[in-house]
């Protein structure tokens, strides 16, 4: 089973989105049977899930108290894949979350605020030692800053080559339990998803990704953890 989580210390950057989203690509790109499992207090993903109609992916019922022994036990039950959202906060809770990842995905968005919040969410991980991946999300279409803050990220790690954008139909599908590619599987906000999931599932499996990052050879922009 491979483990999936998706934190950032910044509210507002798109995890919760992002994670759910994610975990239903996979399910839909035959990587299941996937679990989310809502490690935040807000519950926000579990509202989510609470909506939806369709049974997939399941919705793990666990503590983070003892998410080593539940993670042993949903292995045994054959989930292929477990994606986790966590609080918009440094404790204790995410490092525990973190220590059980294969890999970690870190939402950011294009402002130089949600940049400088990365510091903190950058040193835990590479603290445990777990790869990490960037996902700009909620970027302006053509929009000068989006490519600004991947340079700045590719300073401090791997910078996914996919870019997800601000669009209502985020918001909206959200709402009633859905996705985006559910809601409009031949939309543009439902292509960059399932892309997205392509080269996550190729990080996880240790494959070379199937697209190449851009090249972000440029001047360095350190942002991240600036006071």
């Amino acid at each position: 089973m491979q483990i999936l989580t998706f934190t950032s210390q910044k509210g507002g950057s798109g995890k919760t989105t992002l994670a759910g989203h994610v975990a239903v690509a996979a399910e839909r790109a035959g990587a299941g049977p996937v679990a989310i499992l809502d490690a935040d207090p807000q519950g926000s993903l579990s509202d989510w899930w609470n909506e939806r109609i369709s049974e997939v992916p399941v919705f793990a019922h666990t503590y983070v108290s003892r998410i080593e022994q539940d993670v042993a036990q949903m292995r045994g039950q054959g989930i292929k894949l477990l994606v986790i959202d966590t609080p918009p906060a440094i404790t204790e809770t995410i490092e525990r979350v973190v220590a059980t990842s294969d890999l970690v995905a870190i939402p950011t968005r294009p402002s130089p605020h949600d940049l400088r919040a990365a510091g903190a969410t950058i040193e835990i991980v590479e603290r445990l030692g777990k790869p990490l991946v960037f996902v700009v999300n909620g970027a302006t279409p053509r929009a000068r800053i989006t490519g600004e803050a991947a340079i700045v990220l590719s300073q401090h790690g791997t910078v996914a080559p996919v870019t997800i954008h601000q669009r209502t139909d985020f918001a909206a599908s959200m709402i009633d339990g859905r996705t985006v590619m559910e809601v409009d599987a031949s939309g543009r906000s439902a292509d960059e998803v399932r892309r997205l999931w392509t080269y996550l599932s190729d990080r996880l499996e240790g494959r070379r990704p199937t697209r190449l990052a851009p090249d972000l050879r440029a001047r360095p922009a350190p942002l991240i953890g600036a006071a």
